[in-house]
């Protein structure tokens, strides 16, 4: 059901006060294997069906950028190529079988060649590949040393192993520019043919300066396709590099930097013909693992009318943090964005630097965000509007753009009230919550709205009495816990966070009906396991986390949340976790 503004606030607002691979048409149709053996390529069987592209450098001309885009990329609509890298063909095999099994379903893979240990285990891992009657497009490269790669042989080597993949059966060749510098045009097209060409770059240093000359250069030696990856130191390097996959659709662009994951995805949805995804070792920094590809991002799903995946049509959210690595949050949005069938994306961005990421929100076109740590609070000097109740708390987590203003709101507040409300009435309930910073500032006006008694306590006396004095509460003495009673306790420290252990109180100073921890890892506290020994209720942090979730995925789309579909996923990533640090 689609809520218009004005009821979509009002329902906001009584939750926070009472609820609170190219296409087949290359290579002929057997293939002559390493071991002399004929390897049947019938087309239907690769990629039925990927579409046939003609490189934008041989059309007369692009109709518009948007349009470009719209179109599939020289590899196909599925421009997510699994990287199988390993030191023996045995364990490259075991990758490659991963990535284009039924669950994997990669329908374009990039053999690492180089990373092979010697020619012996090259030798083997296409002598397999020349085996296989149905696979899909390979992509060979052998990078040199001197580009970034582990071969350490010369570009004539370099050469002859090509081939070889090529007679193997595989459809692409990455060259390297370097090496196609010392061989030629001419002389490369004719080694490698059948096989189609990427003529590629890499600058593990930074961006470099004149990007539309090196995009020439890479055009003089014939490929069908060029890429530039280099490394980003921030995100208005980002927006130079991936103007470039704006222009045509036969440009691979990669940004590389481990804060550069996001980045990878938005290449992508600015029009890159392909992104790399590893199926086991990671080739370059910043690379999605080949399995977060669908769990996470489900880029396979389709996003509106698009044939080939993510555009600049997909709305763009995400989470920005330091770190950001372990939010459960592009999981969870990302679930509910496939279960409505929209066309949008949420991704994790790693900020160091507020203004850089500000910087990127309208030339991106991001349509909101979530805020974690450390920037709940700093983010307030660059809104154009916050709610007053955000700005009551001192913190934001979420924030909406709408005609390029800013606006920001806290729905851990909202987490918090719906979690404890559906257990207890808390306009009679007295409530101690442990922690005076950003999470508890959250509960306490929360739980001070909802009618509830508040007591703060805190290791720094200080923080705790300007808390309670902000929600009309009291602060109090540790001594003081173990001889009062409450009807509710609320962890709102780290204490207890995996990887480390602990309680922030012992056994005899749980003296309540409930307790709740907002801590979701792990998904049972210390803390909880000791009201449960005394037979108390307990709430874990997941309920906040998925509450506060729902309120933010309301508040950008204006619909009902698929809270099950978004809780599901949580709760499973979250005991897989679990059970993988037990083994």
């Amino acid at each position: 059901m689609v809520l218009e503004p004005v009821k979509l606030l009002s329902h906001l607002a009584l939750h926070f006060r009472y609820r609170m691979i190219e296409a087949p048409s290359v290579g002929a149709p057997t293939v002559q294997g390493v071991n002399g053996s004929k390897a049947i390529r019938p087309e239907a069987d690769i990629i039925p069906t990927f579409e046939v592209s003609t490189p934008a450098s041989r059309r007369s001309g692009l109709s518009s950028i948007a349009s470009a885009i719209s179109k599939p990329s020289v590899f196909g609509n599925d421009r997510v190529c699994a990287v199988v890298a390993a030191r023996s063909a045995a364990d490259a095999i075991r990758q490659a079988k991963a990535a284009i099994s039924a669950s994997g379903r990669a329908h374009i893979v990039e053999l690492r060649l180089d990373f092979l240990a010697n020619h012996a285990e090259i030798t083997c891992l296409l002598a397999w590949a020349a085996r296989q009657p149905k696979i899909p497009t390979l992509i060979a490269t052998c990078r040199r040393h001197q580009a970034g790669g582990l071969f350490r042989n010369s570009a004539a080597d370099e050469i002859a192993v090509l081939e070889r993949a090529v007679a193997a059966g595989c459809r692409w060749c990455d060259v390297e520019v370097e090496t196609a510098r010392r061989v030629g045009a001419r002389q490369l097209k004719g080694a490698l043919a059948p096989a189609r060409l990427l003529i590629s770059t890499h600058d593990f240093r930074r961006l470099p300066r004149n990007l539309p000359a090196i995009m020439r250069r890479l055009g003089r030696y014939g490929g069908e396709a060029i890429k530039i990856a280099a490394a980003c130191r921030s995100l208005a390097d980002v927006r130079r590099l991936l103007e470039l996959a704006r222009q045509r659709p036969d440009v691979v662009v990669v940004p590389m930097g481990e804060e550069m994951l996001a980045a990878r995805i938005l290449a992508l949805r600015h029009g890159s013909a392909l992104a790399y995804a590893p199926v086991a070792q990671s080739t370059a920094p910043g690379q999605i693992p080949f399995d977060e590809i669908e769990r996470v991002y489900r880029l396979r799903r389709r996003f509106g009318r698009s044939r080939a995946g993510i555009g600049l049509q997909t709305s763009l959210y995400g989470v920005i943090g330091d770190p950001v690595g372990h939010s459960l949050s592009p999981l969870m949005h990302n679930a509910a964005f496939a279960a409505r069938g929209k066309n949008a994306m949420y991704l994790p961005f790693r900020v160091r630097e507020l203004p850089d990421f500000i910087a990127a929100v309208q030339p991106f076109q991001i349509a909101g965000f979530s805020v974690t740590l450390p920037h709940k609070e700093r983010i307030l000097r660059y809104l154009d509007h916050c709610d007053p109740l955000a700005a009551e708390i001192g913190a934001v987590n979420t924030v909406i753009v709408h005609a390029g203003k800013l606006s920001g709101y806290n729905t851990d507040f909202t987490g918090v009230l719906r979690a404890i409300e559906r257990r207890l009435p808390l306009s009679s309930s007295s409530v101690l919550l442990i922690g005076a910073g950003g999470a508890a500032r959250a509960a306490a006006f929360a739980l001070a709205r909802g009618g509830a008694a508040v007591s703060i306590w805190a290791r720094r006396p200080k923080p705790a009495r300007a808390l309670a004095d902000a929600v009309g509460g009291q602060a109090i003495h540790r001594r003081e816990i173990a001889r009062r009673s409450f009807d509710a306790v609320v962890n709102c420290t780290p204490v207890g966070m995996h990887p480390g252990r602990g309680s922030p109180l012992e056994s005899h100073e749980l003296n309540c009906r409930l307790v709740m921890d907002l801590i979701y890892r792990p998904l049972k506290t210390e803390l909880l396991r000791r009201a449960e020994r005394r037979g108390i209720e307990t709430i874990s942090g997941v309920d906040m986390f998925v509450a506060q979730g729902v309120a933010q995925w309301e508040l950008w789309t204006g619909e009902r949340a698929p809270e099950t579909a978004m809780r599901r996923v949580v709760l499973a990533a979250l005991q897989k976790e679990e059970k993988s640090l037990r083994r």
